[in-house]
């Protein structure tokens, strides 16, 4: 009997970026992105979500987002930075994922919107609302319509599911977690959050 192993992917948006007068790969964080990026790592550390394997944005606020959080993370897990993730749409971002290597356990994200809050979506939609676990149903379906109302920057959400990286396809993942900067005490200032 062959045993499925449990994989997680962790999505994680970039971090709050500032708007110079730069061509839109270049733009870097702006002062809150730099706060916010290291705390999310050290809360992936803190709940042990440590990746095996990371792919992350060309953009250079990507880039900072995961060089700031990964400093947090006590761990230097191999990292590719892939073009098609910037401006990819959410199957784009899932044709990547499935092709992370079998070896992994723990794959990590580092994109933008709107492809990563689609793809968590999209991963959780038909499932979500039916998986009873270590976390209620009511817990669930919260965090669950929370991600949905707004995935800010620098939120993460946490994807488990069970099988093979290549099997992966939209409502075969269960929300685990769904945390943003304001989660952990770092209040953002009301308004958009486009950036």
């Amino acid at each position: 009997m062959t045993h499925d192993p449990a994989r997680t992917v962790v999505l994680l948006r970039h971090a709050k970026s500032a708007w110079p007068d730069v061509p839109d790969h270049d733009r870097p964080l702006a002062r809150r992105g730099r706060r916010d990026a290291p705390a999310m790592g050290r809360w992936l550390r803190a709940v042990g979500h440590l990746p095996d394997q990371v792919v992350c944005s060309t953009a250079r606020r990507a880039r900072e987002t995961w060089q700031l959080a990964q400093a947090e993370l006590g761990a230097t897990p191999p990292v590719s930075f892939d073009s098609r993730v910037y401006q990819a749409s959410a199957m784009k971002l899932l044709d990547l994922v499935r092709g992370t290597s079998p070896a992994a356990r723990t794959l990590l994200i580092v994109g933008h919107d709107p492809a990563v809050p689609e793809l968590a979506l999209a991963l959780a939609a038909a499932s979500q609302r039916t998986h009873v676990g270590a976390v209620s149903e009511a817990e669930l379906s919260g965090m669950f319509d929370r991600m949905r109302f707004k995935f800010p920057t620098a939120a993460i959400a946490v994807l488990e599911f069970t099988g093979s990286w290549d099997k992966l396809v939209p409502g075969s993942a269960r929300l685990t977690r769904f945390v943003t900067p304001r989660d952990l005490g770092h209040p953002q200032k009301q308004g958009s959050d486009t950036a």
